[in-house]
């Protein structure tokens, strides 16, 4: 289902106070979605960046953080950590396949775009290839990343982003 085909989903930016739910939101993504790719040791050592929930708090302020709602309750986020790099994006597994992901997505492209993003890479887990290879995004490198005792994998992406539309 697209975006478009439901209404009740909706984009609005990062409210103060709301690290708590999307940690949450970023703890169930993980430990439910990421079965297949992940031992359960690494996805609790994955979930654990969320532990500190003040440092978690200030990441995602620091990031350009935006939430997509269902009926005015918010099911995913998404972040930039900088103008051309995908910091975070998660969608609660009760929200799955109903374009939550993609609105995120699409959203953080046209941001990026904006500011200028010739290009924008997000480091991928096995979980999460598939769905930004389908955007378009192409395999970089791989990478193997330390959460305390454990190692995961991942794949860092790049999708050109469309030049900047001209303005008569």
């Amino acid at each position: 289902m697209s975006a478009e085909a439901n209404p009740q989903l909706a984009l609005r930016p990062m409210l103060p106070g709301e690290a708590q739910l999307l940690a949450e939101i970023f703890r169930a993504s993980i430990r439910e979605l990421t079965q297949d790719d992940y031992e359960e040791e690494q996805q609790e050592a994955w979930v654990a960046a969320a532990n500190d929930e003040a440092a978690f708090a200030k990441t995602l302020a620091d990031h350009t953080t935006i939430v997509a709602t269902m009926g005015g309750s918010p099911v995913g986020f998404a972040s930039l950590e900088s103008d051309d790099k995908v910091g975070f994006l998660y969608v609660h597994p009760a929200a799955v396949e109903r374009g939550v992901g993609t609105l995120l997505a699409d959203a953080l492209e046209k941001i990026a775009g904006g500011r200028g993003a010739k290009d924008l890479s997000v480091d991928a887990s096995d979980s999460a290839y598939d769905f930004f290879s389908k955007r378009g995004y192409a395999a970089q490198q791989r990478n193997s990343v330390r959460r305390g005792d454990e190692w995961l994998s991942n794949t860092t992406m790049k999708k050109t982003l469309p030049g900047p539309e001209t303005v008569q």
